[in-house]
């Protein structure tokens, strides 16, 4: 029987991590992942500091079309108070990325908009 390998800052020990995550309700899990998204989508449509270092539209729809996804998906398992300023922050994240577009999207087909409706703005 062999010995487990010793742990090292390259080598998580996933029985720890398993039962962290097991502790943290889904709820927070749904969320992190959004804001996770609403970051990364804010950054790819070069609404940071850096602004157009890091901006590529095709990256932001992605992300802004899976936040869209998620949170349609989620709705009915996370309540108002969770889900109020997520829909808000992703009705930003796409005004933000038809402002961005040199050819805007017709309504409806803009990134995420197959979830939440169509948007003009």
């Amino acid at each position: 029987m062999s010995e487990p390998a010793p742990q090292t800052p390259r080598t998580p020990d996933f029985d720890t991590m398993a039962r962290d995550i097991a502790e943290v309700p889904a709820v927070e899990v749904i969320v992190t992942v959004a804001v996770n998204l609403m970051s990364a989508a804010a950054v790819k449509l070069g609404l940071t500091e850096e602004g157009e270092a890091h901006k590529d539209l095709d990256e932001a729809r992605k992300l802004v079309h899976a936040l869209a996804g998620l949170l349609d998906a989620s709705t009915t398992e996370i309540s108002s108070f969770h889900a109020a300023p997520l829909r808000d922050g992703l009705k930003s994240l796409q005004l933000a990325f038809r402002e961005a577009s040199l050819v805007p999207d017709e309504p409806g087909q803009g990134p995420g908009e197959k979830y939440t409706g169509a948007l003009y703005g």
